[in-house]
């Protein structure tokens, strides 16, 4: 575990928190607008300064169900369904995550917000990473909870997911007692590979895919970010553009999808960030122990300033590149950052 030992000022509220409606109870409450001819759910709950929250692949808003309430105690709480996922359209579109990156754009723009303090799980954390890239001025901070699109590796069976023939093994787990023999096999053979580790959550989004329209969305975003090397997007060498964003980095030790030695990685390439490792948790921290998460993103906000965003540093910064010296960590951590960087096998997004 590392924490970085600076603590900027206090926060300042944004005009944004000002004119967002209140929420009155800190339940969220699930709302939906049609945006681009297509129909975006989001729970909202709270008011005070925005906090947006990203799920990851396959999953839905439900997922921040046990943090929600305590963090709407001080904000106004956003979790949308991002498209192709719970209870928001399914279209035939573009699943990649710059798409949803410009989804949650237009998303905020609806609600009249001007900036968010974000977090993102999983798929969301790359989608996290996406948008805070493309829109550095609407983003206070940044919350990657095991993200992805860091290095390649990720759990296998998401790799043999993204074949073809995934979605007709999809449709056989929705036979009666399927879904039950396969989660006893799994749990019988957790004690022997930490691949399953997760297994009941990944159980709990399989069965979310209850007909072609949603098992079609899943493996279309799935194969947009991973194939059968693992994950095809990176956002490392875009990382020190956010050298001025304070980002908090949480990682399940356990985590059993995408690996925790991708947060060193995250944590040496993003210069203004600090890492929490959760010792007792896996993909979905959280979900494993709650109270913590809630305790570390508030100490997180309460101890950070909103970013504010300068366009002529972020135009230099640009036009000078990436230098290692801007990787924090050991020499071991610092190879690995510029070697994933510069493998053959990534594509930056």
């Amino acid at each position: 575990m590392d924490r970085n030992d600076s603590r900027p000022g206090l926060p300042t509220q944004r005009r944004s928190a000002a004119r967002l409606r209140a929420v009155p109870s800190h339940e969220p409450a699930v709302s939906f607008r049609v945006i681009h001819g297509y129909r975006r759910a989001y729970r909202i709950a709270g008011s005070g300064p925005a906090l947006l929250l990203l799920h990851g692949i396959g999953d839905n808003s439900s997922t921040w169900h046990d943090v929600i309430p305590r963090l709407a105690a001080t904000h106004t709480v956003i979790a949308p369904d991002m498209l192709g996922h719970g209870l928001s359209d399914k279209p035939r579109a573009d699943y990649s995550i710059a798409a949803f990156a410009n989804g949650i754009r237009d998303l905020l723009s609806v609600l009249d917000i001007d900036s968010v303090t974000l977090v993102g799980h999983s798929l969301g954390g790359g989608v996290a990473m996406q948008f805070t890239y493309q829109y550095p001025e609407l983003v206070d901070r940044l919350v990657l909870v095991c993200t992805g699109g860091i290095t390649r590796e990720v759990n296998p069976l998401l790799r043999m997911a993204s074949l073809p023939g995934f979605a007709r093994a999809v449709r056989l787990m929705r036979l009666p007692g399927v879904a039950p023999a396969v989660h006893a096999a799994a749990t019988a053979a957790r004690p022997f590979t930490h691949h399953l580790h997760d297994a009941d959550d990944l159980m709990r989004i399989v069965s979310s895919l209850p007909d072609a329209e949603n098992r079609t969305a899943f493996v279309r975003t799935l194969r947009s970010v991973i194939d059968i090397r693992g994950q095809v997007v990176t956002g490392l060498d875009r990382c020190y553009l956010a050298e001025a964003m304070p980002v908090q980095i949480i990682w399940g030790e356990h985590d059993s999808v995408v690996p925790v030695s991708h947060a060193p990685l995250a944590h040496a390439a993003m210069p203004n960030s600090r890492l929490e490792i959760f010792g007792n948790s896996a993909h979905f921290p959280f979900r494993d122990d709650p109270e913590r998460f809630i305790t570390v993103v508030e100490d997180f906000i309460a101890s950070t300033a909103p970013h504010e965003f300068d366009h002529a540093r972020w135009r230099r910064l640009l036009m000078d590149g990436m230098s290692d010296r801007a990787l924090k960590g050991n020499d071991w951590t610092r190879s690995a950052v510029l070697d994933a960087m510069g493998s053959a096998e990534r594509s930056a997004t």
